[in-house]
């Protein structure tokens, strides 16, 4: 994603990229060593001169040399500055040096970390999927190493949880990735006390409480009837169809076609990610609410809204069914407010009337969540598009349900879970009424195309 002025954007970061790593040694005057990591922690190496003045996009040039790709990497790929703390895709007339300046300036601004931590914390350059590729395009990739490098930035974040799947798609990827890093299945090798050793490299982790104390105690009965990961992976590992005749290479470029096209079934593929939080539903005698933290997924087709602990969808919205805005602490009542996004989208009040429903996301990173959601949406009318897939929990009635789509998928929204205001607007006042569908309470939307989304205003009298 791109932030405002000269910035670039900012997604929070995954829990692999911990580390504190440099990008920038001295070896002279005027020649410094610049060090790419790839998303796998590979290093790659760069002379450059003059590097204050040297751009991202001089630099993307010389890494693709360096790595011998073709030329559609460079709409593939992108820059990444990267921490512990933010990760920002880098635009190509940015330059990097500049910004591994201003690093703390932007880690004041965009996040809620302490002097300490600022001062700590160190950003490299990444070399990661754009943000702006599209998928359609992605699956016209032929060149061996593009798509292996995709494969593993997709298997990273399956496996890392930024991508949650529901258990049996976790079997098909991993069994996939067993036969991408163990060779085609063998009985006498492949058995589930060698997978038990290595899971972690192959299925991501479990949801939720679900790994808990249930499945330890079966486990330490040694009952073999107890569910166990290995064995599904096994089983979905032997069911892949190989195809004995084509050479491995030619087979490994499949199978990373194949993984990267099942990752496109999750909603939230390729997005760029925010931290934030989201107010929790009112519950119990008192009322109690609080904050629940959340990631916002943002890609070309829409906003997803992700349960951080949970690992699943609490709110997916294509930009067809959407209009929204940030605000800034300062325009809060006293002046003393959060930085807050704003989407509203179509709902239902208590009687089944239409009302437009409000949810606030409270994150630093607001600002540049709703400068992406309108460059995206600025990208998308000048671009050919595709045919949009039916919203999630929405699958037409003549097409059987897609595996994704049940009804306890991770990708199907959860709106019961979410504390939202039913809001009109009544003049310069905003109140809480039985609605009539004419105007929005925001003026930010989709200007092109057509949309589902209606906004609402109060009946008249």
């Amino acid at each position: 994603m791109e932030m405002e002025n000269e910035e670039g954007a900012a997604v929070p970061p995954s829990p692999a990229q911990r580390s504190q790593r440099s990008s920038v040694s001295s070896t002279g005057a005027r020649v410094l060593d610049v060090v790419v990591y790839l998303v796998d922690d590979t290093p790659v190496p760069l002379a450059v001169e003059n590097l204050p003045s040297v751009s991202a996009h001089e630099l993307h040039r010389g890494l693709r040399d360096a790595l011998q790709l073709p030329d559609v990497a460079a709409d593939a790929f992108a820059l990444w500055l990267i921490s512990p703390l933010l990760e920002v895709q880098l635009k190509p007339r940015h330059q990097p040096y500049k910004l591994c300046r201003q690093w703390p300036e932007l880690l004041f601004r965009f996040t809620d970390c302490s002097e300490e931590e600022i001062a700590q914390d160190e950003p490299a350059l990444q070399f990661r999927r754009n943000v702006f590729f599209p998928k359609h395009r992605e699956l016209q990739v032929e060149s061996p190493e593009v798509l292996r490098l995709l494969y593993e930035e997709a298997k990273l974040n399956v496996l890392e949880g930024r991508y949650p799947c529901d258990p049996e798609d976790g079997e098909q990827l991993g069994a996939l990735a067993c036969r991408l890093t163990l060779g085609p299945y063998d009985p006498d090798r492949h058995t589930p006390g060698a997978l038990k050793t290595s899971l972690g490299e192959f299925l991501p982790p479990p949801r939720g409480h679900r790994g808990g104390g249930l499945l330890g105690v079966l486990r330490k009965r040694g009952s073999t009837r107890a569910p166990a990961p290995e064995l599904g992976l096994l089983e979905a590992f032997r069911a892949l169809r190989d195809e004995a005749a084509s050479p491995e290479p030619e087979a490994q470029s499949r199978l990373h076609h194949t993984y990267l096209q099942h990752c496109h079934r999750l909603p939230y593929y390729g997005c760029a990610f925010f931290p934030g939080e989201i107010d929790r539903p009112a519950q119990g005698f008192l009322h109690r609410g609080g904050r629940k933290p959340v990631s916002v997924a943002i890609s070309l087709e829409g906003v997803y809204i992700v349960d951080s602990k949970e690992k699943h969808v609490l709110l997916g919205l294509r930009f067809q069914e959407l209009s929204w805005d940030h605000t800034f602490p300062e325009e809060a009542a006293g002046g003393n407010g959060d930085h807050v996004l704003w989407l509203e989208f179509d709902g239902q009040g208590e009687d089944g009337s239409p009302v437009n429903k409000l949810l606030k996301i409270y994150s630093k990173q607001a600002e540049l969540m709703s400068g992406l959601i309108e460059y995206c949406i600025e990208l998308s009318a000048g671009a050919e598009v595709t045919p949009p897939e039916p919203p999630t929990g929405a699958v037409p009635s003549d097409h059987p349900r897609p595996r994704l789509q049940r009804q306890d998928s991770v990708v199907c929204s959860r709106l019961q879970q979410l504390a939202t205001i039913d809001y009109v607007e009544d003049g310069q006042e905003i109140r809480r009424v039985k609605p009539r569908r004419t105007a929005s309470f925001f003026t930010r939307q989709l200007s092109h195309g057509p949309t589902t989304y209606v906004p609402v205003r109060p009946a008249e009298a």
